[in-house]
């Protein structure tokens, strides 16, 4: 259990730092976020990282899956996003335009989990 609640501090860490996995993130697990972490939810950051850390075993299970695959996402295209993206400023969409724009200088293994993971989200 403790890896998996590493895997969810990662995918909050996600959730504000790599648009391309949020938005879908963001959708399937809105209602669980409302209602476990709602006050952090406002604030972000650090509370929401560590509220939803504190409280994945109460998560549905589309969420915990929703996170495993955004975390895995992370940690598969990390490189990437450091080598093509590395000059913008972390606000809102910026990486997810930037990685799209760069979809053909992907590497295969962030190809591979994004391509996972969009299935899984289905």
């Amino acid at each position: 259990m403790k890896s998996l609640t590493s895997i969810a501090a990662l995918a909050a860490a996600l959730i504000m730092t790599h648009p391309a996995s949020s938005a879908s993130l963001g959708k399937i697990c809105a209602a669980d976020i409302k209602t476990q972490c709602g006050d952090e939810m406002k604030s972000g950051g650090r509370p929401l990282k560590d509220c939803m850390k504190k409280h994945f075993s109460d998560l549905s299970e589309d969420c915990q899956l929703g996170i495993i695959r955004a975390a895995a996402v992370g940690k598969a295209c990390k490189a990437d996003v450091k080598k093509l993206c590395s000059d913008l400023k972390s606000s809102k969409g910026t990486v997810a335009a930037c990685m799209k724009s760069h979809a053909a200088d992907l590497s295969d293994g962030c190809k591979e989990a994004m391509a996972k993971a969009e299935a899984g989200n289905k």
